[in-house]
């Protein structure tokens, strides 16, 4: 098979993280989590205090950021040149700033760049919101993965740490919000590809997504 560009898309909760990290190693591609990249930019405007409306500061933050990813035995970690932000971009308060920021066109054409750079070597696996839609339209093979607000939330509910005070019904709430503010922004709006592959997760295990992928794959035609 020759060297792809593989796309998934998808809400947030939709298990698009865990399903692209097991497609990647089944496929023996890199795994690259564009969210987190936003995440990166996000604390860092947290950090810096530039509030996510603040083009031209978010601008001048951008230019200062050195995010890249480094694999290791502990995966694939998130480093700030020499800093490893991993831990600290996995809040629900840096999820929803990454949420504001990721809508500034001065962000996206930041993290665009990157993107493209980091895709050129194909044989990877994207995860993020707009990859087949905006940052790899001409990748050979675009998912778009869903799951009911209800699953997704219960999923977050399950994962949350041991000091985490939110409800599910809060979590589902925040849910929510999230995908009225990615779904209706006016830069790059969450939605699938015209030519993605829809699959929702909402009834089925990661380990079937994984193999109802690996089936289209081997379907398309290049």
């Amino acid at each position: 098979m020759k060297p792809l560009l593989i796309t998934i898309d998808g809400p947030a909760g939709a298990g698009k993280t865990t399903v692209s990290k097991a497609l990647a190693r089944c496929l023996g591609y890199r795994y690259v989590d564009t969210g987190a990249l936003y995440r990166g930019v996000a604390l860092a405007a947290k950090e810096k205090g530039v509030a996510p409306e603040d083009d031209d500061g978010l601008e001048r933050l951008c230019t200062g950021l050195r995010l890249r990813f480094v694999v290791n035995e502990d995966g694939s970690r998130l480093f700030d040149g020499d800093r490893d932000i991993s831990g600290l971009i996995r809040t629900s308060e840096i999820s929803m700033l990454a949420s504001a920021v990721s809508a500034r066109p001065v962000v996206r054409k930041f993290l665009f760049d990157l993107q493209r750079r980091l895709g050129e070597e194909k044989n990877a696996v994207f995860e993020g919101r707009d990859m087949g839609t905006v940052v790899f339209p001409e990748a050979e093979v675009k998912f778009f993965l869903d799951a009911s607000v209800e699953e997704r939330a219960r999923r977050r509910y399950d994962e949350r740490s041991a000091d985490e005070t939110r409800t599910l019904e809060q979590i589902a709430e925040e849910i929510r919000t999230r995908d009225h503010n990615d779904r209706t922004r006016s830069h790059a709006p969450l939605k699938p590809a015209n030519d993605a592959i829809l699959l929702d997760s909402t009834a089925i295990s990661i380990d079937q997504v994984v193999q109802s992928m690996l089936s289209r794959i081997k379907q398309v035609d290049f």
